[in-house]
């Protein structure tokens, strides 16, 4: 998890939220999709067992004397010896700002956009530690009411 202190009410100008969705965000959704990538398929992305590592390089590792390279995060890092730690989700971003600036920003950062509007990620926005709207493909709008899940 990655939690920024954030205000609208002291960045009116939406510097600091441009900041965080062009900046951490991103970094997040790299770490999140190797967390991914390496829990729903690790034999692909993962690098397998670290007590068995043999740096190659600086570009990865073999597992003890099998031929492949493999670069991805070890087993270790994704389960606790019994059971996996990490669902393989999409990340999901909150934010406490209005819709109107958060899509001025997706417009003026159009591979921000992508990883929102490829499913990638996931964007809510918040009030009072509520969910208030939810980002689909270019806009906003009311969460389901807990009635319209019910039924």
């Amino acid at each position: 998890m990655f939690l920024h202190s954030y205000d609208p009410a002291l960045d009116p100008e939406g510097k600091t939220l441009e900041l965080i969705l062009t900046a951490p965000v991103v970094v997040a959704s790299w770490i999140a999709l190797h967390y991914f990538g390496v829990t729903a398929a690790p034999e692909q992305f993962g690098s397998g067992n670290k007590l068995l590592h043999n740096v190659a390089g600086g570009l990865g590792v073999f597992e003890g004397r099998r031929p492949m390279l493999r670069t991805g995060l070890p087993h270790q890092a994704i389960s606790d010896g019994k059971d996996l730690q990490h669902l393989p989700l999409a990340l999901a971003v909150y934010l406490e700002a209005s819709e109107d600036a958060v899509l001025a920003i997706l417009r003026r950062h159009p591979q921000v956009q992508a990883l929102f509007d490829n499913g990638r990620l996931s964007l809510a926005l918040l009030a009072s530690g509520r969910v208030v709207a939810r980002y689909a493909q270019g806009r906003f709008s009311a969460p389901p009411t807990v009635d319209a899940v019910a039924a």
